[in-house]
């Protein structure tokens, strides 16, 4: 089978329904726009979630919770992700960036404890989960806040 040999499936396609094409097509005159208004016109028609001067639901609706403007956005790595690097190298976001762990951007960097080590690294994050930093000094590594 080759790409120019793809089909859909049968029935999966139909093709648009062809509007203004006479009385006995039943999609004449009008075309299904009704008579004159803001909708029959070309390029007429109301804004998503316009209610015709009601009050709309997304401002009749009660607003719940809170959203925290000074939330830090943490890059989250876990020790499993660590073992791309070799014995005794420095891990810092640099590092991580280049290693393709890291992309976008973020307010720090956060060390998390899932999965095992067995060899030491010097890891230089902004967050540490404590379960991490016993597993990265239990394999003889080190872990520095910055």
């Amino acid at each position: 089978m080759k790409l120019n040999e793809l089909s859909p499936a049968d029935g999966s396609k139909k093709s648009r329904q062809r509007v203004g094409r006479g009385v006995g097509s039943g999609w004449g005159k009008t075309a299904g726009r009704g008579s004159k208004g803001q909708g029959a016109r070309s390029g007429g028609g109301v804004r998503p979630g316009y209610e015709g001067g009601q009050m709309p639901i997304h401002r009749r609706l009660p607003k719940r919770g809170f959203t925290n403007i000074f939330k830090k956005n943490f890059a989250i790595i876990n020790i499993r992700d660590l073992s791309r690097f070799d014995s005794g190298s420095t891990v810092d976001e640099v590092e991580l960036v280049k290693c393709g762990l890291i992309k976008g951007t973020y307010d720090g960097i956060k060390l998390l404890g899932q999965g095992e080590i067995d060899y030491p690294l010097q890891i230089k994050v902004n967050a540490v989960s404590e379960s991490a930093r016993k597993k990265i000094s239990s394999a003889g590594g080190t872990v520095e806040v910055v």
